[in-house]
């Protein structure tokens, strides 16, 4: 039997494979599709996104492909200058395209050795106490301990669940392309730099060799957003928008996408999980959407691995619903306040006007940032230290870094007393006895995800903690 089938081989599915793998677990990708995706939906990575990758050890692979950008006071497209002192060692954006980073995710879940199957649909499921059924479109029915939904937002997964995904369709769109132009750099910039002054949806970057990702709101809303517009559909809205279709030629690749928002009403079903976009969709403001599948991989994965190895405590499974469904329905709440600002209505304008005074209030700016990096995230552990449920930034040890410490995804005790023990838990969790200028705790109990699941001094507390997370002790 198969320990996780992953339904889709995206960014989500593949972290989570990732994850599983380095833990031991037998994991299988499934993806319909018979190679990647060639469209660039997405084009960066944010602070905690970086940390993962960072703390799994790969960072340095996405960071020699991409292009660091320093994170910017911006919502809804209002810019304002950084607050000093953000709460990470990773203060910028990683300009990388989506396919960049699937390829780069893709290498390091084979260096792993998880097996990703391409051309293989996922069409019926069944599961019961011991196991989950799937059967694919070409009539093989494959059988695994646990399923794992990452099939995008039109998910199969989550149909066959029956899953209610309530929430708003679109009622804008927005085409999206990659293509050549025969207007030269500065005509471009003229044009963009007065249309941008009202329409934020429009804009051309350049990629390169000639090649421009260009992005214009179009006339409507189609019945079905997987058909693709036509280049001269492109055209005709580059003319209405920007006056000029700036000659565009030869596209790459051209796609539409809108502005629906929906998050599913329950995670988990039984043996069955629902992550990325599977659980959640929402306009693309703020390029949020790729970060939080993976961060919704990191969350499950290692509490997957604790079932499988028989060591999850009771009730950790069912935290992976309560911790990241929050999140998503707070990325929803702040994606569609960006796209109601950057409506063109006497009344959006009214509030757009108002955030940006709020803006120049530090605070204000900060929690913004923060909700766009997820750096701000804190889940709810009950009461205990400040530190509790936040995720903790990499911070600089006498010897190395603390993300250079869990490239292994197990839980991490940092013990600046040199006091304290996880005997009994030798096997899940590391001991580090290290200091650093910047911890302001004696100790700290780290999950593998990276969240702080303790902090203090006294043994006999932390004795108590472990079991929560990491289950009875050995011995």
């Amino acid at each position: 039997m198969i320990d996780v089938i992953v339904a889709g081989g995206g960014p989500t599915g593949v972290m989570l494979a990732s994850e599983l793998r380095l833990r031991g677990v037998h994991a299988v990708v499934l993806d319909k599709e018979p190679e990647p995706t060639k469209v660039v939906r997405a084009m960066g990575l944010h602070a905690r996104s970086i940390e993962i990758l960072d703390q799994r050890g790969v960072l340095d692979r996405f960071l020699e492909l991409g292009q660091k950008y320093p994170v910017r006071g911006s919502f809804a497209g209002i810019t304002k200058p950084v607050p000093d002192g953000l709460d990470t060692a990773h203060p910028y954006l990683l300009g990388i395209p989506q396919t960049v980073v699937e390829r780069l995710l893709n290498e390091h879940a084979a260096e792993l050795g998880v097996e990703i199957r391409r051309s293989s649909e996922v069409v019926g499921l069944s599961q019961d106490d011991d196991g989950v059924d799937v059967d694919l479109a070409d009539g093989t029915r494959l059988r695994a301990r646990y399923l794992v939904g990452c099939d995008g937002g039109r998910s199969t997964v989550r149909k066959l669940l029956d899953v209610d995904f309530p929430g708003e369709p679109s009622h804008i769109e927005t085409l999206l392309g990659e293509m050549e132009l025969t207007a030269t750099p500065d005509e471009l910039t003229a044009v963009m730099t007065e249309v941008r002054k009202t329409q934020l949806r429009f804009g051309a970057m350049p990629l390169g060799d000639g090649v421009y990702r260009v992005g214009v709101p179009a006339d409507g809303v189609t019945e079905d957003s997987r058909v693709p517009p036509t280049l001269e559909e492109f055209k005709r809205q580059l003319l209405d928008v920007a006056g000029t279709d700036f000659g565009v030629h030869s596209p790459r690749w051209l796609s539409r996408f809108g502005d629906a928002t929906r998050l599913a009403e329950h995670y988990r079903r039984g043996r069955v999980f629902l992550a990325g976009d599977a659980a959640h969709i929402h306009p693309p403001t703020g390029g949020q959407g790729l970060n939080l599948g993976i961060q919704d991989a990191v969350n499950l994965a290692w509490k997957l691995a604790a079932a499988i190895d028989g060591r999850a405590p009771e009730g950790l499974l069912d935290t992976y619903h309560s911790e990241r469904h929050p999140v998503a329905a707070d990325v929803l709440v702040n994606t569609r306040a960006q796209m109601q600002l950057m409506a063109l209505d006497p009344g959006s304008q009214a509030l757009r006007k108002l955030l940006t005074e709020l803006m120049d209030f530090d605070d204000v700016n900060r929690l913004l940032i923060e909700k766009i990096s997820a750096i701000g995230i804190r889940y709810d552990f009950g009461e205990g230290h400040e530190l509790l449920g936040k995720r903790l930034r990499d911070l600089p040890l006498k010897q190395g870094r603390l993300y250079e410490r869990m490239h292994d995804g197990r839980g991490l005790l940092l013990d600046q007393t040199g006091l304290l023990s996880v005997q009994g838990w030798e096997d899940r969790v590391d001991h580090v006895v290290e200091v650093s200028k910047e911890l302001d705790a004696p100790a700290v109990l780290l999950r593998p995800d990276g969240h702080i699941a303790w902090a203090g001094d006294d043994q006999q507390d932390l004795t108590g903690s472990l079991p929560r997370w990491f289950g009875a002790p050995t011995g």
